[in-house]
């Protein structure tokens, strides 16, 4: 997208405990973090160019608050000066309630982060304790008021919904606590058994069943549902916005498929046509910068083809869905002539509209967007 800024990700592999349910790349030993922050400002030294300015920062992982109020301070410090920043970027922060104090959010506020991503998942402590999360729910409660007393504006909760053993009621009343606390943003995700995780070996062990499709379903529109009659603007499959405003500024650069560097193990980086990624291995981040070198392990070149299916993909799962104009300007071909029997069916089974010269997903798509992408 034209003038659009690039974005900035941070990935911090570390964790005190894994989650039952996560996949992401993360250790739980901690002993490495003081190398690991020296290795990653190498890291950003190294790769001063590639992009030339940012304005958003997204510090994630992993559990970036396992990391002292100092060595965040480090790394900010070293994005400042190897990189141009805005100076209105919106510079979010992963943490776990868990790992919270007053002073500790203080701290954070100081050194510029001007958004906190909490994950929650969960008021209700069984939930909280099948998915492996090493907080509770009265821990949760606190440090989202911590968070308002130090000064942070822009509050984002994370939640995960279509749990076995979690009624509709029961996350009807999580929605609704969720809602009191009048966060700016709300991710929900529903429950994904990832292969090779915990869950996913407790599930096959136990022999325990998935939901259905239909409760699925009903999760998905109860979600919606809450969350709009809140004043939500629901935005993407899984987030929801107080207003415009509160979008979440980076996320939103990757369904556009606009330039990200990701730096730490296990980050992508998006330029133009080409992706590229790190080592998802600390002690080969660790090694490689020793030498002086950049860790990335592989990069591909994506063809017009592929291209074009992200944009598919990406795009209806937003509810802006996909600007026809640009892509056509983009990729020289009318979306609806190209893939016009196909649209037609979505369009009479109601689960795409064209408006304002957009093709957008309903809300029926919404909650089938995987599938839709593969028109």
């Amino acid at each position: 997208m034209k003038n659009e800024k690039a974005g900035l990700y941070i990935h911090i592999p570390f964790c005190q405990s894994k989650c039952a349910y996560c996949n992401f790349y993360s250790i739980t030993s901690v002993n490495l973090i003081p190398q690991f922050v020296a290795a990653l400002v190498k890291e950003i030294k190294l790769s001063k160019g590639i992009l030339d300015s940012f304005d958003t920062i997204y510090i994630g992982g992993g559990t970036p608050s396992v990391l002292t109020s100092r060595q965040i301070a480090e790394i900010i410090t070293a994005i400042n000066k190897f990189f141009k920043i805005e100076s209105k970027a919106e510079i979010t922060l992963e943490v776990n309630p868990g790992d919270l104090s007053l002073e500790y959010l203080k701290s954070l506020r100081s050194l510029g982060i001007n958004r906190l991503n909490i994950g929650v998942q969960s008021f209700d402590n069984k939930i909280l304790r099948f998915l492996g999360r090493r907080h509770n729910a009265n821990e949760a409660r606190q440090a989202i008021q911590d968070a308002r007393t130090a000064g942070f504006k822009n509050l984002g909760i994370d939640l995960i919904y279509a749990i076995r053993g979690q009624s509709i009621t029961v996350w009807e009343k999580t929605l609704a606590e969720a809602i009191s606390c009048k966060p700016e943003h709300l991710s929900c995700y529903q429950l994904t058994l990832e292969t090779n995780t915990p869950l996913y070996k407790k599930y096959r062990e136990e022999k325990i069943k998935g939901l259905s499709e239909n409760r699925h379903n009903k999760s998905f529109f109860t979600t919606a549902e809450e969350l709009e009659k809140a004043g939500y603007i629901h935005y993407e499959v899984s987030n929801f916005a107080r207003n415009d405003k509160f979008k979440s500024k980076h996320n939103i650069k990757y369904w556009n498929h606009i330039p990200c560097l990701g730096l730490g193990p296990a980050a992508h980086s998006f330029l133009k046509n080409k992706r590229w990624w790190n080592y998802a291995s600390v002690k080969y981040y660790l090694e490689i910068l020793a030498r002086g070198e950049r860790p990335v392990e592989s990069q591909e070149l994506l063809t017009k083809e592929q291209l074009k299916l992200e944009t598919l993909f990406l795009g209806l799962r937003t509810s802006k869905g996909i600007d026809l104009k640009l892509y056509k300007k983009r990729f020289y071909t009318d979306l609806l002539e190209d893939k016009k029997n196909v649209i037609e069916s979505l369009l009479i089974n109601k689960l795409v509209e064209v408006k304002n010269n957009h093709l957008r997903p309903t809300l029926a798509g919404m909650a089938m967007a995987d599938s839709l992408a593969l028109i």
